[in-house]
């Protein structure tokens, strides 16, 4: 079998270098700079982060989710509450995320505490979704469980299209809803030539203020 060597996939940057009077004096001002300029190359979903919480065992696992949502508090992302993630976050509300944008060689790493988002905003954004969305909430409840197959998933979801008619407001399954990642620690990290890569550091302080650092590459 021929197998390609990804130690041989060498891809050089190029571009100006980032500095620090680039940057805004809050992360999450900055984190809208970058995520705009991501929406306006065209990337594929650039809303998509992976995102790391720790199981009840110690171990980390990591998945993508997508962000739904942010402001100067954090990202909000939404899930099962009985999910892998979700018992995990509800036992351990710690996590970090990445935003991997290496088409415009750009990262964005966020780590920090989680909260449970309330039942207003999760009722608001889950009213938003298409019909189709909310049946699949329903029909995944047991969500990262096992099942038989892929007719059994598709028999609970046309079980659900005929409880409510169309046109009738799909209500919120009282285990679904969305969670807001509060950053203590966020990275920029731009890509730059022979690896000199450019990587800011903001450090929440403890009086509320940030800290910048510049890191080694």
């Amino acid at each position: 079998m021929n197998r390609r060597d990804p130690a041989e996939l060498r891809r050089p940057y190029r571009g100006e270098p980032l500095r620090r009077e680039d940057l805004e004096d809050h992360p999450m001002a900055q984190f809208h700079l970058w995520f705009e300029d991501a929406c306006g190359e065209g990337l594929a979903e650039p809303n998509a982060m992976v995102l790391a919480s720790v199981e009840p065992s110690g171990m980390p696992r990591a998945r993508t989710v997508l962000m739904k949502g942010y402001d100067r508090t954090g990202l909000r992302f939404f899930t099962n509450y009985t999910s892998r993630k979700g018992a995990a976050l509800a036992e351990d509300p710690r996590a970090s995320a990445v935003f991997p944008w290496h088409a415009i060689r750009r990262q964005v790493l966020f780590a920090g505490r989680v909260e449970q988002l309330t039942d207003e905003e999760n009722d608001r954004y889950f009213a938003s979704r298409p019909r189709g969305s909310q049946l699949g909430a329903w029909a995944s409840e047991r969500q990262s469980t096992p099942v038989a197959d892929r007719e059994e998933l598709d028999r609970l979801y046309r079980g659900f299209e005929t409880v409510w008619s169309a046109g009738e407001e799909v209500p919120r399954p009282s285990y679904w809803g969305g969670f807001r990642l509060m950053p203590e620690e966020v990275e920029f990290w731009q890509g730059g030539a022979d690896r000199m890569h450019d990587r800011f550091r903001y450090l929440l302080e403890p009086g509320g203020s940030w800290r910048i650092d510049r890191l080694a590459p």
